[in-house]
């Protein structure tokens, strides 16, 4: 496995080394609006570059330190925005405040769900050239590749330190760990909050979870022992070339909720202590922390919120949290140029409300939907020294625009992959001269390995099955219609063809450049202390491989 990784890495350089002359591929539809729109931005492009040179030379001739902030789970409207959290019943203070002091993204989009976009932040492509689709609970033995490149490893080459804490969720495999994806320090659980959250005799116990825990039916005719997930690893801890460990369970322990709540103060406390240590080092850094809260299914003695659910409660928790750590931030000395984003992964856990206390407000759907209220979120960017404070955008903008954008900022432009589609767009312009700024006006949704709607600038057509032509099919127009209930029959009649357009572009690119394979290899590899019951997971998962 080893081998495999060092020898993937080495071909990826060489590769690098010999394109760093080519322009980024990017989409059809990309290319389609550059023909348009390319002298202009080309112009542009040029005075952003000497202004990038001038924040640098103002700080020491350093580009900033860059913070990332995923949280999990959180609809539009649902944090950020003092109003709603009235209408919500819960608060948000600190994140409010944040906004206050950043760039508001207001149109955001995501993948569906919390794999797919993490993936597409980390890689700057589509989760589904990955291989990357669909969310995983158990053992699987596949995950993100070594032959990807992480913004976190374009990073390391431009001279930056790197930490990663919090949920991961790339993969059950040694090369998918943070640490052999561009990680200098990473502290991580594996899985998810499946396992973490609501795999626990607590969650059963709130009828939560039905089925899996052995309180919750005999189980009297039951023959097959090994049907139910078992001997899964929790949290690990790794530095980069090392070995991961796992903490806090010990052979034979049943995890329980208290484990899960000392899991996110630990990540919470390791945010801290990542952000003092890399803003003593020499070098610029990149920490990327992704709680797991508000993710929880079970009640507090006493809950705290207006609202009262069980995610209501843990959001409360994660905004004082991220309080401490902006305020950190600044009690260092560091936060004029430091950029910080902050934004959700995608919509709520809708199965869930309302009992967790989160909803829908603006946009219909929730995780795993194509529907704006599963891939529209509220998103935030901070950097006093070039962003204008207390601003909106109600540009286009996707999660994957990031990895293009925080490369092209941080210096590290050249050591972005030339012989694959990146579908982030580099949204500099955006960033420093504001609304009106974005380069893409579209975007394409996934549902795992389906495309399911388009998006091009107010209008979103939900894909037709096959055969059906685009006339026929339903297009929304958002500002009209932010809840997608009404398909708008004359929008359709003058869009189908271009929708259609759209799509042919985009499969003519993904001819082109096929899908790389997802990463594979044995579940658990690269961990120093597997329990014994997570070596029996292994070996009968391996058994019938």
């Amino acid at each position: 496995m080893r081998f495999h990784i060092v020898f993937s890495l080495a071909v990826t350089a060489a590769t690098l080394l010999h394109a760093q002359d080519q322009p980024i591929v990017h989409d059809g539809e990309y290319q389609f609006l550059r023909a348009q729109f390319g002298d202009r931005w080309d112009a542009q492009d040029a005075d952003l570059s000497a202004k990038l040179a001038d924040i640098r030379s103002a700080n020491n001739d350093r580009p900033p330190n860059i913070v990332y902030i995923l949280i999990d789970d959180v609809s539009f409207g649902l944090m950020g925005n003092r109003a709603l959290n009235y209408v919500a019943g819960f608060d948000t203070p600190e994140i409010n405040d944040f906004a206050s002091e950043s760039l508001s993204l207001m149109r955001m989009y995501t993948e569906p769900s919390c794999t797919p976009t993490r993936t597409a932040f980390l890689t700057g492509r589509h989760p589904v050239r990955a291989g990357q689709e669909e969310v995983k609970v158990a053992l699987v033995g596949e995950g993100l590749s070594a032959d990807e490149v992480t913004l976190a490893e374009i990073l390391k080459k431009a001279g930056y330190n790197t930490a990663h804490v919090g949920k991961w969720h790339q993969g059950d495999i040694e090369q998918s760990f943070p640490h052999n994806q561009g990680f200098d320090q990473a502290f991580f659980p594996v899985h998810q909050q499946v396992q973490l959250s609501l795999m626990t005799p607590e969650a059963a116990a709130a009828t939560n979870l039905n089925g899996w825990h052995r309180s919750t039916q005999s189980g009297q005719f039951a023959i097959d022992e090994l049907f139910k997930p078992y001997g899964l690893v929790t949290g690990l801890e790794a530095e980069e070339g090392g070995l991961a460990r796992e903490v806090d369970l010990a052979p034979g322990e049943e995890w329980t909720q208290a484990h899960y709540e000392r899991m996110n103060e630990r990540y919470q406390a390791q945010a801290m202590e990542q952000l003092e240590r890399l803003s003593q080092e020499d070098a610029p850094f990149f920490l990327q922390y992704w709680p797991l809260y508000p993710l929880n299914f079970t009640y507090s003695e006493q809950q705290t919120s207006r609202n009262g659910g069980f995610m209501a409660d843990k959001m409360e928790v994660v905004d004082a949290w991220i309080g401490e750590l902006l305020s950190r931030i600044d009690d260092l000395g560091v936060s004029e140029n430091t950029l910080v984003v902050l934004m959700a992964d995608n919509g709520i856990f809708k199965q869930y409300s309302p009992d967790s206390g989160m909803m829908e407000l603006i946009y219909r759907g929730g995780k795993a939907e194509h529907l704006e209220g599963g891939v529209r979120v509220d998103a935030f960017v901070r950097w006093p020294a070039a962003i204008e404070a207390g601003s909106y955008a109600g540009d286009i903008i996707h999660v994957s625009d990031l990895y293009t954008t925080l490369a092209r900022i941080a210096g590290g432009s050249e050591h972005i992959p030339r012989d694959r589609v990146i579908d982030g767009i580099d949204q500099t312009a955006l960033l420093l001269e504001g609304e009106g700024n974005s380069r893409r006006d579209y975007v394409y949704i996934y549902e795992g390995p389906v495309l399911r709607s388009i998006v091009k600038q107010e209008f979103k057509m939900h894909m037709p099955p096959p055969g059906v032509p685009g006339a026929a099919a339903p297009v929304f127009n958002i500002l009209r219609d932010p809840r997608e209930s009404t398909p708008d029959i004359g929008g359709s009649l003058w869009s189908g063809a271009s929708f259609q357009d759209m799509r042919k572009r985009h499969q003519k690119m993904i001819e082109k450049y096929p899908h790389l394979p997802l990463g594979k290899g044995v579940p658990y590899g690269g961990i120093e202390n597997l329990r014994p019951e997570s070596e029996k997971a292994r070996e009968v998962f391996s058994s019938w491989q």
